[in-house]
């Protein structure tokens, strides 16, 4: 038994954010099954399972009512702070600043639209014109909301194109920087 009182100690996280289609939830779901930590990866598609209610329409509650947003972040927030975890989510390297290792994926409005046509269907051209007004969308609202410009990662720790690599890889990448973090 110890003399010395013991301080919790803060949760380890790795924050990891990034637009559609760029390999956020791949990603951060690779990284959480290697490390064998939790993942945190809360969404609008999370929180409409949970009430019974289609992603449509809580996306359209959601744009006329930020409360949805900021209940969504907040709850992200809350279960990443359990523990040690790997945050996959738009905002996280906002929300968790002081994160372990803060990473930003990126790639082109293309490449993302392209992979986003694979995962969902669709036509090219029609993908990426709602990839691109679902960027502009998002940044409004994350501006309104908490004066975030998700145009602006230049403080995350890592940065990473994902355009010619291959999830394991950005995961491989993204290991190797917290190990040398530690």
């Amino acid at each position: 038994m110890s003399n010395k009182s013991e301080t919790p100690q803060k949760a380890s996280i790795i924050a990891i954010s990034g637009k559609s289609g760029c390999g956020n939830s791949t990603v951060s779901r690779l990284v959480a099954e290697r490390l064998g930590r939790r993942l945190v990866n809360y969404t609008f598609h999370s929180m409409a399972e949970e009430m019974n209610m289609p992603f449509e329409k809580l996306l359209k509650m959601a744009s006329a009512d930020t409360s949805w947003d900021r209940t969504l972040d907040e709850r992200q927030v809350a279960m990443a702070m359990e523990g040690d975890c790997v945050m996959g989510s738009r905002l996280a390297i906002w929300l968790v600043r002081d994160a372990a290792l803060k990473v930003y994926l990126h790639a082109s409005s293309e490449v993302r639209a392209e992979r986003i046509r694979k995962r969902e269907g669709g036509e090219a051209l029609e993908v990426l014109a709602s990839t691109k007004r679902r960027d502009a969308i998002d940044r409004e609202r994350y501006l309104s909301i908490y004066g975030i410009d998700n145009d602006r990662y230049d403080f995350a720790d890592l940065l990473i194109n994902t355009e010619r690599m291959l999830p394991d890889r950005i995961a491989d990448i993204i290991i190797a920087a917290l190990q040398g973090c530690q």
